[in-house]
């Protein structure tokens, strides 16, 4: 498959630009959402609410940077809130309103979630692809690709001015990561940016799994998620059983015993994360 092309964009880049401008960037992790990057000198950060598809109201982070003209930013959505607000969203809808409850699933709303709230999880990606595709500006790529081997979008646009913005969208374990990097027209691509992506655990360990992760699959926990590695260590799994929220076990729950259909047997072990670059 085509797999994202950024590291040979990072390499080269690392051709073209003078060292004394590489020496400004520095990998920065954010354990507490999740993920890693390149900026180039410590990010400004900023808290938000994001609207989702579906109307909810979820807590956001945007980090942000420049070097010289080029414009850098991260924007984290929390999804594990959507979960909460569905179920209050469905206690107030009027009775028979199953396009408000979400039970028309047949399972009281556990494939669609009480208020959709699963439907926006599943579609946040896309929602946020569409946000770009609406801007004014030309579309010029969009293609499925993936980091850390987690899933995600790909996507590059022209703007008016005639400098190009390279978006990498993608989501892990129900937060959503929108990577952006908008450099001057004739300037290269935004490589050392674009090459960082991944993901971080509690502890900063940089994760990468050892299969496809589909967050719509796997961070719902349709099925079990397939393993990872933390800092290159041995292979390991996520926490299973006693989810209370979109995708997070409650300390000490009783062990989970996944519903009849819904795929796989309980996990072994593990704590949090892998490395690993594309």
């Amino acid at each position: 498959m085509y797999v994202i092309p950024w590291t040979a964009a990072a390499l080269v880049l690392s051709l073209v630009t003078p060292a004394l401008a590489q020496e400004d960037w520095d990998n920065f992790k954010f354990p507490e959402d999740g993920f890693e990057v390149n900026f180039p000198g410590r990010p400004q950060v900023q808290n938000t609410t994001y609207t989702s598809q579906y109307r909810y109201q979820l807590p956001a982070k945007v980090y942000t940077a420049s070097h010289g003209r080029e414009r850098y930013s991260v924007t984290v959505v929390d999804y594990r809130a959507a979960e909460a607000q569905g179920v209050a969203r469905a206690r107030m809808c009027p009775p028979g309103a199953e396009t408000c409850i979400g039970t028309q699933d047949g399972r009281q709303g556990s494939i669609i979630g009480y208020g959709y709230w699963k439907m926006d999880v599943r579609g946040a990606m896309t929602f946020a692809a569409l946000k770009y595709i609406q801007r004014d500006a030309t579309v010029t790529d969009l293609n499925l690709q993936f980091q850390q081997v987690v899933e995600g979008y790909f996507m590059q646009l022209t703007n008016r001015d005639e400098s190009r913005t390279f978006v990498y969208i993608t989501m892990h374990e129900n937060r959503l990561y929108i990577f952006e990097g908008t450099v001057p027209k004739g300037l290269p691509e935004p490589g050392l940016f674009q090459g960082s992506v991944g993901f971080v655990d509690a502890k900063g360990g940089s994760i990468r799994y050892t299969d496809y992760y589909s967050n719509a699959v796997h961070g719902l926990r349709e099925n079990e998620p397939p393993p990872f590695r933390v800092d290159g260590g041995r292979p390991q799994t996520w926490p299973t059983g006693g989810y209370t929220g979109a995708g997070r076990p409650a300390p000490g729950a009783a062990p989970y015993v996944p519903p009849a259909g819904r795929g796989g047997a309980a996990g072994r072990g593990g704590a949090a994360t892998a490395p690993g670059r594309n």
